[in-house]
C-alpha cells in the first residue's frame, strides 16, 4: 500500500455530479482503491438518513462523518460517536431565523426538520446541526456576526448563501480523526476531497487536501491542489494519479 491509506469524500460537488450521481468512472476508482487496501468513505454535511441510500447502492460498507462531523459510523449503521446541539442553542438559533426570515433547517437524531416543518417539541429531540440560507448578504452577515459573538459555535457552509452551525471543535476534520483513531493510522495518511467551507478543516488538516475545481476560492486557496470538477470524474482521477499512482 502507499502513502496514503483513507480518502475522505465530500458528498455533495464533489463525489456527486450535478444530477447528484456518483458517475461509473468515479465507482470503478473508488473500488480499485478498495480493493487495494485504501479506506474509502464519506465525510458530508448531509446526515445519515440522505447518505445511506448512497452507501447501499453503492455498497460501501466503510465509516461515515456526517452533519459535519456530529455524527461518526463505524460503518453504516453503526454508530461510534455523537456530539449533540443543546436545546437552549436551536431556540435561539431558530429565533435568529424567525426575526430575519431566512430558510432554515436542522438535524436531529429523530428527523430533518425545516421552516415549514418545524416542530414546538424541541427538548424531546436529540439535535446535531443547524443551518441557514438567504441570498439576503446584510442578513447572512448579522446571523454570522451573533454566531460568532456566541463562541461555542463551529461555524461553516455548503453554499456560499448558507451558514451550517455544529458545536465548537466539531467538524469534518475532528470526524476524520475519530476514524483514523478507529484505523490506526494518522491524518497525515488522509486524502480528503471538497468543495464548500465545511471542508476546510479536513482539507487543512489531511496528508493531502484537495479542493474541487468547482470549489469556493477560500478552499481552493487552503488547498493543496485544486482538480477538476465535480462532472469531471475528480475522484477518480485524484485516486487514479496520487493514490494508487506507482
Amino acid at each position: 500500500m502507499g502513502r496514503y491509506k483513507l480518502i475522505a469524500l465530500d458528498m455533495d460537488g464533489t463525489l456527486l455530479n450535478s444530477e447528484h450521481e456518483v458517475s461509473d468512472e468515479n465507482r470503478e476508482w473508488m473500488f480499485k482503491a478498495l480493493d487495494a487496501g485504501v479506506t474509502v468513505m464519506l465525510s458530508t454535511g448531509r446526515g445519515v438518513q440522505n447518505v445511506y441510500p448512497y452507501t447501499d447502492k453503492l455498497n460501501l460498507n466503510t465509516p461515515i462523518v456526517a452533519v459535519n462531523g456530529g455524527e461518526v459510523y463505524r460503518a453504516p449503521r453503526e454508530l461510534l460517536v455523537r456530539h449533540s446541539v443543546d436545546v437552549e442553542s436551536i431556540r435561539a438559533m431558530h429565533a435568529m431565523a424567525v426575526r430575519y426570515d431566512t430558510w432554515f433547517w436542522a438535524y436531529a437524531v429523530e428527523g430533518v426538520f425545516n421552516k415549514e416543518t418545524w416542530t414546538n417539541d424541541l427538548d424531546s429531540l436529540q439535535w446535531l446541526k443547524f443551518g441557514y440560507f438567504t441570498d439576503n448578504d446584510e442578513s447572512r452577515a448579522h446571523i454570522l456576526n451573533w454566531l460568532q459573538e456566541q463562541g461555542r459555535f463551529e461555524i461553516t457552509n455548503s453554499h456560499p448563501h448558507n451558514l451550517e452551525i455544529n458545536p465548537l471543535g466539531v467538524s469534518k476534520a475532528s470526524g476524520i480523526a475519530e476514524v483514523c483513531r478507529l484505523l490506526g493510522i494518522g491524518m497525515s495518511e488522509v486524502v480528503a476531497m471538497g468543495d464548500s467551507l465545511n471542508d476546510m478543516t479536513m482539507i487543512r488538516e489531511s496528508g493531502l487536501g484537495v479542493a474541487m475545481g468547482n470549489a469556493q476560492e477560500a478552499l481552493k486557496a487552503a488547498a493543496d491542489l485544486v482538480t477538476v470538477t465535480n462532472n469531471e470524474h475528480a475522484v477518480a482521477q485524484i485516486i487514479r494519479d496520487y493514490v494508487l499512482a506507482d
